[in-house]
């Protein structure tokens, strides 16, 4: 006759110490929640180029299923390809590289609003010196 006593030695309901078996979630959604929320700051400054102060024009989107080569023009007449400074001797040479590897890239030109007008022509004819025929160019939409 037992009185009182819970000799009880399994994982049994009775035990107060027994393993839990169920798994606790909470904190696997808080710090998910952590992640999402350092990644929608962080994503927009993650944006990669070269910061030109782009005219203004009204136009409509191009819409393309390919990732465009992008050359810009610097305040100070600088073409870089997308983040790369080069000169304008090297501009011909690297674009006509990437147009063998990659014929059908289209090409956009973003050039600085208070770039000189002669050194976005010179870096357009170079860039139609290398071969590529269709050019588009990059403007912001007017507030």
């Amino acid at each position: 006759m037992s009185m009182g006593v819970n000799l009880n030695d399994g994982g049994g309901p009775d035990n107060r110490y027994s393993a839990m078996s169920e798994i606790n979630v909470t904190p696997l959604v808080d710090i998910m929640l952590v992640l999402l929320i350092i990644f929608m700051v962080a994503a927009p400054l993650m944006t990669q180029g070269v910061e030109v102060n782009l005219p203004k024009a009204k136009t409509t989107t191009l819409a393309s299923n390919r990732e465009p080569l992008v050359v810009t023009v610097s305040q100070d007449g600088t073409p870089y390809i997308e983040q790369n400074a080069v000169t304008i001797a090297e501009l011909k040479e690297k674009i006509s590289h990437i147009r063998q590897t990659n014929p059908d890239l289209p090409v956009y030109v973003r050039g600085d609003k208070k770039a000189e007008y002669g050194a976005v022509m010179k870096v357009m004819s170079h860039l139609q010196q290398a071969g590529i025929e269709k050019i588009g160019l990059v403007t912001e939409t007017p507030d």
